[in-house]
């Protein structure tokens, strides 16, 4: 005789029904416990608490882990999460992919829903279900420590490419068994910094919010992202963890998003420790439950806090139902209740770092590498006259720096959990020396530290380079400079790599920069005076060799900045999307534009465009406005260019923008051939936020501006209009 299953445990009941019979069932610390997501590096902290959620927990703790939550009386799964941020991030021998900023600047979505896809398959078998990635922050003050974890400073831009990664992460849907859920953070406004510092108040209007910070965010909502963490900052004296209307009003209500929303670390402790604006736990737990927040990312303490909100009358066992059920509902639909997921540990070691795998982290680095700056020294010509090649700068054979934050050596996992294996990162002096041609040396001096300020070893360098016909200059930050908590005062180059550059120039020979780095930084005179710059961010384990391909003319670099580069830190925020309107177009003492814009980048072909058409000259509500332009490869080699289109409001009710990204594609052509690329911008496109806080399209003339950067001078301009009732 089978036994009969509890409704919940009754995979042919719907999951509302599931719920309805669970919670029946649970006592009012079940439920709290469900809320909690702990710190598996710190197991005491869950006893006597069954939490719902635990990360940073790896295999066979977490197989355990898993275990004990299904031998409870009720046998709820756990959800177990980790940073795998670009790529599993802290499992050694796994792919590491560019970062975010690195990534971004292949403006190809189908590219990143690919590496994501690569990254869940390769979390899946550690008993992973959850990554807190993507990062869908704008790009403001270029000191902030985490600009290299974000897509630069569009918002459009953002939304294709943290939707791309989603679909990656996510697969088929939340039963997929080699999905892994996503998360869309931080929510929202994190980036808005004062000074860059880490997690300060956001001088951010619910206005300037809906314009710019919350379309990447409603896109990940309406594109199936199934969670949301919150941001650290505070906003108008509101921490975003208690901004009711944030969490609820605008993310569960107008955008009626079904998933669950989570802390970041600690954001309700801190509420009572750092921002001080609850006294006790409990009133902090009863704050973030009526705020909207569903999980509650270590704070172990509000498992008693919410128990004594509830006994004294600050919260409702009712209220606690709401985020329960979120939680549990996401199980059922993950499957956990009939499927906990552990790992796999077997098929993990086959599938990490798999050639495929490989081979998307090397087409990763390829497409994200920006040809900054080039005098016609690239490509180099093997053979001939070049007969040695010095390789100098911190960066250069750096597997650290090159893979970037969120990586083992980086600040997130103590230093005893190791690094990625050495032997995994191609470093450029790597890539140099396997593509080099016969006949050619590739000589190695570091010369400083991208941390400190000794110069013993620059004089080794520098006559290395006197030596040699040309050197590659690798040179960046360091994992000291970037990162959470990381913010940085100034945007210049550390350690001694500023007089190392210095005495390089003074050699006179040819100097090819390569920057590894988190973010833009402030380029002195002797890399913008070199004969080419290759902009690489961290590119992740592939790098090395993207980057002597691109050197040796075998790929042509095609990426395009996600971000603007200023000429002086004292530029900031420098960011293409300024709002129209100030006095003067310039400061007294330096110009206002970008040492390279948004959306520029070269290569070794170049590209011309003409006859753009609207063929929408007269828009109509919830129509899309239809445009054409011509493209052609004027160059010597095939070559992919990204065309870019911004549209223009020409006069605004409010204060808007002078330009914005509203569509992008990525095209392929041969020497000589013309390629005729169609856009159909939708309605919405032309949108603004009035003074009232709606989203609107106004009447009057738009100027769509089509070509290869943001910059005016390289846009082509047409108009259309939408006439007025």
């Amino acid at each position: 005789m089978s036994e009969t299953l509890l409704p919940y445990r009754n995979p042919g009941l719907s999951v509302e029904e599931r719920l309805d019979d669970l919670l029946s069932r649970m006592t009012l610390e079940e439920k709290v416990g469900q809320l909690l997501m702990l710190n598996g590096q710190d197991r005491q902290t869950a006893e006597g608490k069954e939490p719902g959620s635990m990360l940073h927990i790896r295999p066979p703790e977490s197989d355990e882990v898993i275990d004990l939550a299904l031998a409870t009386r009720l046998g709820i799964p756990i959800l177990i999460a980790e940073d795998c941020i670009h790529g599993h991030s802290f499992w050694p021998g796994s792919t590491i992919f560019p970062t975010q900023m690195a990534l971004a600047c292949s403006w190809d979505p189908e590219l990143l829903e690919k590496v994501a896809r690569a990254t869940a398959l390769e979390v899946v078998p550690t008993g992973i279900h959850w990554t807190f990635s993507p990062v869908l922050c704008l790009t403001r003050d270029l000191r902030w420590g985490r600009v290299g974890e974000t897509f630069g400073e569009d918002p459009f831009l953002i939304g294709e490419l943290a939707t791309a990664m989603i679909r990656g992460y996510q697969g088929s849907g939340l039963d997929d068994p080699q999905g892994i859920l996503a998360t869309a953070k931080h929510y929202a406004g994190y980036s808005e910094t004062q000074g860059g510092r880490d997690a300060s108040e956001a001088d951010i209007s619910p206005r300037k919010l809906r314009s710019y910070f919350l379309p990447p965010f409603e896109k990940a909502a309406r594109e199936g992202c199934q969670t949301f963490m919150t941001g650290y900052q505070s906003m108008e004296g509101v921490p975003s963890t208690c901004n009711r209307w944030l969490l609820r009003t605008v993310l569960k209500e107008e955008w009626g998003f079904p998933g669950i929303l989570v802390t970041d670390w600690n954001n309700v402790g801190r509420l009572v420790t750092e921002q001080r604006v609850c006294a006790t736990y409990k009133e902090a737990a009863a704050v973030a439950v009526k705020s909207g927040n569903d999980l509650i990312m270590t704070t172990p303490e509000f498992f008693e806090g919410a128990l004594e909100a509830v006994r004294e009358g600050l919260l409702t066992e009712a209220e606690i139902d709401e985020p329960c059920r979120r939680v549990l509902g996401l199980k059922f639909r993950m499957g956990l209740f009939e499927n906990p997921r552990r790992s796999d540990l077997a098929l993990a070691a086959e599938i990490q770092n798999s050639p495929a795998h490989r081979a998307v982290c090397l087409e990763a680095a390829r497409r994200s590498i920006v040809l900054l700056k080039n005098d016609g020294l690239l490509p180099l010509a093997p053979g001939g006259a070049l007969r040695k090649i010095a390789v100098i700068g911190p960066n250069a054979d750096n597997d650290l720096d090159q893979l970037g934050d969120w990586s083992l050596g980086a600040s997130q996992y103590p230093s005893e959990a190791g690094k990625q294996p050495r032997e995994n990162t191609v470093t450029i002096l790597d890539g140099l020396r396997r593509t080099a041609p016969e006949g050619c040396e590739v000589a190695y001096a570091p010369g400083c530290s991208g941390v400190t300020a000794e110069t013993d070893a620059i004089a080794e360098a520098v006559e290395l380079a006197a030596r040699s016909d040309l050197a590659v200059v690798v040179v960046g930050d360091s994992l000291p400079f970037i990162g959470e908590t990381l913010s940085t005062a100034t945007l210049e180059l550390q350690g001694a790599q500023l007089e190392l550059l210095e005495l390089l120039a003074a050699t006179g020979k040819p100097l090819i920069v390569v920057l590894i780095n988190s973010k833009p930084l402030v380029l002195p005179r002797s890399v913008q005076n070199a004969a080419a710059i290759l902009e690489a961010f961290n590119p992740g384990m592939e790098g090395g060799t993207a980057v002597a391909e691109i050197l040796w003319g075998k790929v042509n670099p095609s990426g395009k900045l996600c971000v603007s580069f200023p000429y002086h830190v004292g530029q900031q925020p420098v960011f293409y999307s300024q709002v129209r309107g100030q006095h003067g177009y310039r400061y007294a003492d330096l110009t206002q534009e970008p040492l390279f814009a948004f959306g520029f980048g070269l290569g070794y072909t170049t590209f011309s465009y003409a006859n753009l058409r609207v063929l929408t000259p007269k828009m109509s509500p919830g129509q899309p406005v239809e445009v054409e332009v011509d493209v052609t490869n004027t160059g010597k080699c095939a070559g992919d260019e990204i065309v870019q289109v911004y549209v223009s409001d020409e006069v605004t009710s409010v204060t808007w923008v002078d330009r914005q990204l509203k569509a992008f594609r990525r095209i392929s052509l041969a020497p000589g051939e013309t390629g005729t690329v169609p856009f159909s911008l939708p309605f919405e496109a032309f949108s603004l936020v009035n003074a009232a806080g709606e989203r609107v399209v106004e009447p009057g003339r738009f100027e769509i501006l089509v070509g290869g950067s943001s910059r005016r001078a390289d846009l082509l301009a047409a108009t259309t209009e939408l006439a007025r009732d």
